[in-house]
Order: structure tokens, then C-alpha cells, then sequence
């Protein structure tokens, strides 16, 4: 192969390079408003069916937890408000889990929905499943703890997935909730401030 023929093949490469990435940019510029508000929309659906008696449901503000950038709202019906929702991170045994976890006035879990993970099927997925999540249900955060034993004033675990079960019980939602007090209390009403 000789110099000319080096150059030629490299300038080939060159413009096929540019045109596949002016096609990804122009194919990104396109999508990216449509994604951003279908991202919107799914969240604004998450938000309902955690809170479905609120008439409307405000983000506070933003927060950080495993280095991981998070939300929260509050939930307003006829102006009044009615409970919090906060997104929170949980370390799993094999992933961060994703949780938005919906509390009353009372900071007592109302309900949770998991959003992303990637724990073990058929162990640590079960953090998805109704029975599960109704473990969490009217709890405070005095007892949201993970018990290997049946127990109804704590969270029983999932059976051989005790880490998930924390992952969600006492990291994600305690300390959602934990950071929802604090917050809620330092503003000195149950009206968090706006932060920006």
C-alpha cells in the first residue's frame, strides 16, 4: 500500500466518521425535546398513582443520595397540603434501586413504587411485587426496618433476598423520608420552601 493510497483510505474514513455524526446529531436534536416530554408525561403519571387523591403535586426542589440526583414534591388537594413525594436511591445487591415513595402529613409511608434496579430475578425483583411493597405501607420512620422474621410492626424481608429488601426498606424510603422531615421542619411549617 502505498502514501497515496493510506491518504485516500483515511479521508474515506474521515467523511464517512462526519456524516454518521451529523445523522446522530440531527437524529438526537429531533428526538431529545420528544423524549424530554414523554419523561415529563411518565412522571407526572408516577406522581398520580402514588398520590391519586392530590389535585396537583409541585416539585420542591432536588436532593442527592449515592450521588445520585433526585426530586421531591409536595402533594396539594383544594390548596391544602395533603403529603410528600420523594425520589430516592437504594444500593441493592447487584444495583442502585430507583424508588419514588409517597408519605402523608404524618410522614408515614403511604405508598412506594419502584422505578429502575437491577437485582437477581427471581429473588431481589420481588422489591416490585404488591406483597412487598405493602410491607412498607402506614409505616413511620421509628419501623421502617428489615426483620428476617415475620413481623408486622417492622418489614418482613423477602425470603433469600434480604439485601434488596433493606436496599429499599432502610436506605431508599428511610432515608427519603428521613431528608422529607428534616426539610419539612427546618422550614417550620408543612410547606417545604422552594430550592433552587
Amino acid at each position: 500500500m502505498t502514501g497515496k493510497d493510506i491518504i485516500k483510505v483515511t479521508l474515506n474514513l474521515v467523511i464517512v466518521y462526519l456524516i454518521g455524526g451529523l445523522i446522530l446529531a440531527f437524529v438526537f436534536a429531533k428526538a431529545s425535546p420528544k423524549i424530554y416530554k414523554n419523561n415529563e408525561e411518565a412522571e407526572k403519571k408516577a406522581l398520580k398513582e402514588l398520590m391519586p387523591e392530590a389535585d396537583e403535586s409541585i416539585k420542591l426542589g432536588d436532593w442527592s443520595i449515592h450521588d445520585k440526583h433526585a426530586k421531591y414534591f409536595v402533594s396539594k388537594k383544594g390548596g391544602d397540603t395533603i403529603g410528600y413525594i420523594i425520589q430516592s436511591f437504594g444500593k441493592g445487591y447487584s444495583s442502585y434501586i430507583n424508588t419514588f415513595v409517597a408519605v402523608d402529613k404524618d410522614f408515614r409511608v403511604q405508598k412506594i413504587n419502584i422505578l429502575a434496579h437491577g437485582e437477581t430475578p427471581g429473588l431481589g425483583d420481588e422489591i416490585e411485587l404488591d406483597y412487598f411493597k405493602d410491607r412498607l405501607k402506614g409505616k413511620d420512620i421509628e419501623h421502617l426496618k428489615v426483620l428476617k422474621t415475620e413481623t408486622k410492626e417492622y418489614v418482613e424481608a423477602i425470603s433469600g433476598a434480604t439485601i434488596s429488601s433493606r436496599a429499599v426498606t432502610e436506605d431508599a424510603v428511610k432515608n427519603g423520608v428521613a431528608f422529607l422531615i428534616k426539610t419539612v421542619k427546618e422550614g417550620g411549617n408543612t410547606d417545604v420552601k422552594q430550592q433552587h
